[in-house]
């Protein structure tokens, strides 16, 4: 709520009732930050939501999933604690992510919680051998990651879990992210990691 009316917000009675309990809660508190952050209730703790729009990654997907669903998301939602965020990120960045490479990595070096896969920014993210395209080869991933994306928009009414269930995947959204994994592929020679036998 850190940018609602002050109006509104005290014309909202319930509301006013959990922001009075947070503060209560915080003032309980033995950590002096805890206790400081009690001055602003209407406010997280701790905020790490972009200013921007950002692309958004699951912590934890399914198993079952080939692709882990991730998404380009307006600054104005508010994510859980259970995701990552990548701000003013770029359609290239996004295709490379949304590829069996990217998602082969991931279930190569990731964690597990069960069976279900943990994506990590310290392990999977900033281990990763990121290529370094040509201008052509980056072109031909932006115009693949797109089409991945104009695929999702012809099923207005399903969510990622629908789309990216292996079960009911969309025939088009699978073709659309296999024309994608080439696209990645085909820049194999060009990462930076040139030992790494994932990828040669």
């Amino acid at each position: 709520m850190k940018d609602a009316d002050v109006v509104e917000l005290r014309a909202m009675p319930a509301v006013m009732e959990r922001v009075k309990r947070v503060q209560e809660f915080r003032l309980k508190s033995t950590a002096k930050p805890t206790k400081q952050s009690a001055s602003t209730p209407t406010k997280f703790f701790y905020t790490s939501q972009p200013d921007s729009d950002y692309l958004i990654v699951p912590e934890t997907s399914s198993e079952n999933r080939k692709y882990i669903p991730i998404d380009f998301v307006d600054k104005t939602i508010i994510s859980s604690n259970a995701t990552y965020h990548i701000p003013n990120a770029e359609p290239y960045l996004f295709g490379v992510l949304a590829s069996a490479i990217h998602n082969g990595w991931m279930r190569t070096v990731g964690g597990r919680i069960k069976n279900d896969y943990r994506y990590s920014a310290s392990i999977v993210y900033n281990t990763f051998p990121w290529p370094e395209p040509n201008d052509k080869q980056r072109t031909t991933i932006e115009a693949a990651a797109q089409a991945v994306l104009d695929a999702r928009a012809e099923h207005v009414n399903a969510s990622l879990a629908d789309l990216y269930d292996p079960l009911t995947m969309p025939a088009n959204l699978l073709k659309a992210h296999q024309v994608l994994d080439k696209a990645v592929w085909l820049q194999r020679r060009y990462y930076r990691c040139g030992s790494c036998r994932l990828f040669v």
